[in-house]
């Protein structure tokens, strides 16, 4: 292990399953003797984030790796209310269970997660209360997940307002800024084609949630097709948008360091993919910060 002794300020980007790959680099920087004392996340980035924190990672790398396409169908749950397609409660009490409930302010971490009020227009800092009712806010993303009500606040996704959210540690006393920005420029090699995949045994309510996603998606593919469904267009949508803000967001406030996951690393709801994306966050990291070819931006001189 190399010793650098640098503090980091370590800020979470949103983007989906993609935001797996900030476990691969934490992991990489906790292997090479950087001292993470900071977090800020939007959405996925919250959600990782906020385990680390914890100091849970590794129960979450556990879990999450073992999980198969019919699982998380299993941890979608359908609301009836047009404020969102699903509820979002499943993954926070079954994440609740597994991490256990901390309040932001003892965890040993400074920790900032990032949600979007929509009355005020405005983004909410989350860094009090209970953690997971900060991830529930920072992860409702508009029309997929419900807006989660906190203190009298509509809160959703903090992509919307500031997917790579900097300034939350523009204060810090830490040697470097470290963001991982998960809407990078596209890798060809990354590109899968459609796989036929056999049905698996599923539930009763595994069915339905299926058959409910698939009228609304058909499949959400990497590649350009004309029959894209309703759900495809809504997240195309919002990861557009998500990556014309963090290049703004990126410039306003540049850190230290960016390590670019990029966009088409996965399909949006591919969690069931946790170990090789893990794997893709420990090489950008390493070719950033490592001094390898390719992945972002190299830190500038002095850092």
């Amino acid at each position: 292990m190399t010793e650098t002794g640098k503090t980091v300020s370590l800020v979470l980007g949103s983007g989906g399953a993609r935001g797996l790959a900030h476990i691969g680099i934490i992991e990489w920087l906790d292997a090479n003797g950087y001292v993470i004392k900071s977090i800020a996340g939007s959405s996925m980035g919250a959600l990782v984030g906020g385990i680390y924190a914890a100091g849970k990672l590794s129960v979450y790398v556990e879990w999450v790796q073992a999980l198969e396409r019919r699982d998380v169908l299993e941890l979608l749950d359908l609301s009836f209310r047009s404020a969102g397609l699903f509820k979002g409660e499943r993954i926070i009490a079954v994440l609740r269970d597994l991490i256990g409930d901390y309040r932001i302010e003892e965890l040993p971490i400074s920790y900032t997660a990032v949600a979007t009020d929509l009355d005020t227009e405005k983004e909410v800092w989350l860094s009090k209360g209970p953690l997971f009712d900060a991830i529930r806010a920072s992860i409702a993303i508009p029309t997929l997940l419900t807006p989660y009500t906190m203190e009298g606040r509509s809160l959703v996704d903090g992509g919307l307002v500031n997917p790579v959210p900097i300034a939350p540690t523009l204060r810090d006393l830490t040697s470097i800024t470290i963001a991982v920005d998960l809407s990078g420029p596209p890798d060809p090699s990354l590109d899968q084609p459609e796989e036929e995949v056999p049905p698996a045994p599923q539930s009763i309510y595994q069915r339905r949630v299926r058959e409910f996603v698939e009228a609304l998606q058909s499949k959400m593919p990497l590649g350009e097709r004309q029959d894209r469904g309703p759900l495809e267009i809504i997240m195309r949508s919002f990861e557009t948008m998500q990556a014309i803000v963090a290049r703004l967001k990126l410039a306003a406030h540049p850190p230290d360091v960016v390590i670019a996951i990029p966009g088409n690393a996965c399909r949006f709801f591919e969690f069931y993919r946790a170990a090789e994306l893990i794997k893709l966050g420990r090489e950008k990291a390493e070719a950033v910060l490592g001094g390898g070819p390719g992945g972002g931006e190299a830190p500038p001189p002095g850092t």
